[in-house]
């Protein structure tokens, strides 16, 4: 590598180093950390009401609003049985695993194989092919159930797993070959031409160089997925079967069954809730690195 290639990474680093300290100072003074408490506030409230009231006893809560139950306290566990008896909650607590982790881990790995060849594999075309890829996420999900669901039959695959796993990857890959493709694109180019010189093709590139790189990128994306997935209704209501439903889709027809038992859906809604914020904890640390991954040039 040239002289004059390397001071020009060293001034981009330098100018990147200098925008993020400038960016911290800004998110750090005292008048953001007063409103992200107050937004913070506000926007917890509704979901500790809910949670103290899946505690609370059903004529109780008839009788008065939820925070009332801090100052003479009656909690039980009750709801969360009847909600995990009535309509075998469980089971569809599992399924969304099954569901949700396989449409997480497929389009993270087709998306890194598509990420590293639009990033540094020179092509004719690839400009093109990756604006129309970015371009995709426009296109509303609703139009592309029906088309979807016909290949599906076609193939018969309908009622299989394969339909959510597949429909899915297939909503999540332009984002994801989008947020892998930019984080790629920061790192510098000594590092891939430092690893070519050394005699290392594109496979040792990539699992030796990049992909430890990779790391805050792949958990930002994942935990959007995993949010995605685990909360969808829409696309499990099209082609689950019933035995492969979902927790969210068990929950919308308690809605209908249990119009006169709402504390129910307080109970699930808050098992429901437990894994994203278990996930979204867990990798909050990434979280911002990977979403800003590619939002500073030069």
């Amino acid at each position: 590598m040239s002289d004059e290639t390397r001071v020009e990474e060293q001034r981009k680093l330098t100018r990147k180093e200098q925008r993020q300290i400038d960016a911290k100072n800004r998110l750090s003074s005292p008048a953001a950390s007063v409103i992200a408490i107050v937004v913070a506030v506000l926007w917890t409230t509704p979901t500790a009401g809910l949670l103290v009231t899946s505690f609370r006893e059903p004529q109780d809560i008839n009788r008065s609003g939820w925070w009332t139950a801090l100052a003479s306290p009656n909690f039980t566990l009750d709801n969360y049985s009847e909600a995990l008896d009535t309509h075998n909650l469980g089971m569809s607590f599992v399924n969304s695993f099954i569901i949700t982790i396989p449409a997480v881990i497929i389009p993270i790995i087709l998306a890194l194989l598509a990420a590293y060849a639009f990033a540094w594999i020179d092509f004719r075309g690839r400009n093109f092919l990756f604006a129309f890829v970015f371009s995709l996420q426009v296109v509303p999900i609703q139009v592309t159930l029906v088309p979807l669901l016909g290949q599906y039959t076609a193939w018969h695959l309908q009622n299989t797993l394969w339909t959510l796993w597949l429909s899915h990857t297939i909503f999540g890959l332009p984002l994801a070959i989008y947020l892998l493709h930019n984080f790629m694109k920061e790192i510098p180019r000594s590092l891939i031409e430092a690893a070519r010189v050394d005699g290392a093709g594109h496979v040792r590139v990539f699992f030796q160089v990049l992909l430890p790189l990779l790391v805050p990128a792949i958990a930002s994306f994942g935990i959007f997925q995993f949010l995605w997935v685990w909360n969808d209704l829409l696309v499990s209501l099209t082609f689950a079967a019933a035995d492969d439903a979902p927790i969210t889709r068990i929950i919308n027809e308690m809605v209908g069954s249990f119009g006169s038992k709402w504390y129910l859906l307080s109970a699930g809604a808050f098992i429901s809730m437990a894994v994203p914020v278990v996930v979204f904890l867990a990798l909050q640390r990434y979280f911002v690195r990977g979403l800003l991954a590619g939002g500073v040039k030069g």
